[in-house]
């Protein structure tokens, strides 16, 4: 039989109730002819939960104790899903991690698949399993320790299933129906896409939609999974929800698919900096190892010899920044005059597969933010991507009037 993984977020699981919900769209796939792999997230906030409680006991806790715990939470969702679809008279059964085994690193909390054998679970569909429910978001390391694999973590694990299996989709299920050209809440003539392609969501997802983590889209480009992102809430058809493909599935599209936002960014800049060979390897390497997720540069020459350096990265990490630099300073990789530090600053991005192909994508936009009196701070392109640094205070304005210019609202 064809193979479909579900996987259902936090939300979707939340209760009992929500569970039976879940479980009865489960049994819609399996009365169409599919065996079923469920991907199954913690019910919503409780690892958060399981967080505080370990922080509580352990400040300095062990990495491995931290897994062991906060994995727990979907174990818990993973055994009341499969005994919901056993009274539904549907054959079924829950996995853990290490019972499939999910192969994974040994960084724990943050390990990367490596592997899933599917034998274990196929040969249980052979027997006549219909539905396979695993506790997504954790694995077992080369030690035999079980892992987790970080925040979203349910949703890499559906698309790796979705890869070893075989699997003919991937449908994520989650408190959204589907993926529109920007956040609803900013914008109200935001539009509900029919597909976007890998690469675009995987832009969105990086930008600031969370819709899709950022590794499952990885994943799910690298081995062509065909996602579909569908709402738990609603009455699904055929065609409900946003699929995520191949650029070659997609016919004839807009030139901009979506604008996208994050308003947590900083803006940091050094002054006078020597300019020298090697000078934005001594910066940004002391950045890299202190896990600065550094996005935008840019270099302007500020005097004979000297160069400003701008960067940004999000608003979290700019004291990690601050101290890397120090540290540089003192162990005298690189020298400037002043380091200023802009927090309240936003990223807004326009992104599509048309860019390509077609010019003038960079002149409207920057054309429509100078109409409303925005000034840009920082410029970065990609292929199919245009990013600005604005004033946080002007995001939503300019999302609402970038959408409009590009005419989102409108299909095709």
């Amino acid at each position: 039989m064809p193979v479909l993984v579900m996987k259902f977020g936090g939300t979707s699981v939340a209760n009992p109730d929500r569970i039976r919900r879940a479980a009865k769209r489960v049994g819609v796939e399996v009365a169409k002819g599919y065996d079923v792999i469920v991907i199954v997230s913690a019910m919503s906030g409780k690892t958060n939960e399981l967080v505080g409680w370990v922080g509580e006991t352990s400040p300095l806790y062990d990495a491995r104790e931290y897994d062991a715990v906060v994995s727990s939470g979907e174990n818990v969702t993973a055994g009341l899903m499969a005994l919901t679809l056993q009274e539904m008279d549907i054959p079924a059964r829950s996995w853990q991690g290490w019972q499939v085994p999910v192969k994974t690193t040994s960084a724990h909390s943050a390990a990367r698949i490596v592997d899933i054998p599917p034998a274990n679970i196929m040969a249980k569909f052979a027997e006549g399993m219909r539905v396979a429910v695993v506790a997504g978001f954790q694995g077992i390391s080369p030690e035999g320790r079980i892992t987790t694999l970080g925040r979203g973590g349910s949703d890499t694990t559906a698309v790796a299933f979705a890869a070893a299996m075989g699997a003919e989709r991937c449908d994520i299920y989650t408190d959204v129906d589907g993926v529109y050209t920007t956040d609803p809440r900013i914008s109200p003539k935001a539009r509900k896409l029919d597909r976007i392609a890998y690469e675009e969501m995987l832009e969105l997802a990086s930008l600031g939609a969370k819709v899709l983590q950022t590794r499952s889209v990885e994943l799910a480009m690298r081995f062509n999974v065909k996602l579909r992102v569908l709402s738990s809430f609603e009455e699904q058809s055929d065609d409900a929800g946003t699929l995520v493909c191949a650029e070659e599935e997609i016919m004839e599209s807009k030139v901009v698919t979506g604008i996208a936002y994050s308003r947590d960014e900083a803006k940091m800049t050094l002054l006078s900096v020597a300019d020298r060979p090697g000078i934005a390897a001594a910066i940004f390497g002391p950045l890299s190892e202190a896990g600065v997720n550094v996005d935008m540069i840019i270099q302007n020459i500020s005097e004979e010899g000297r160069t400003d350096m701008t960067f940004s990265c999000p608003t979290e990490q700019v004291s990690r920044a601050e101290n890397a630099l120090k540290k540089a300073i003192e162990a005298g990789q690189i020298d400037y005059s002043n380091l200023v530090a802009d927090t309240d600053v936003a990223k807004i991005s326009a992104v599509g597969i048309g860019m390509r192909s077609q010019s003038g994508v960079a002149a409207q936009m920057f054309r429509t933010l100078s109409d409303e009196g925005i000034n840009i701070k920082v410029i970065a392109t990609s292929e199919i991507k245009i990013s600005v640094l604005i004033d946080r205070k002007y995001m939503e304005l300019a999302v609402q009037a970038l959408h409009d210019a590009f005419d989102l609202d409108k299909a095709g």
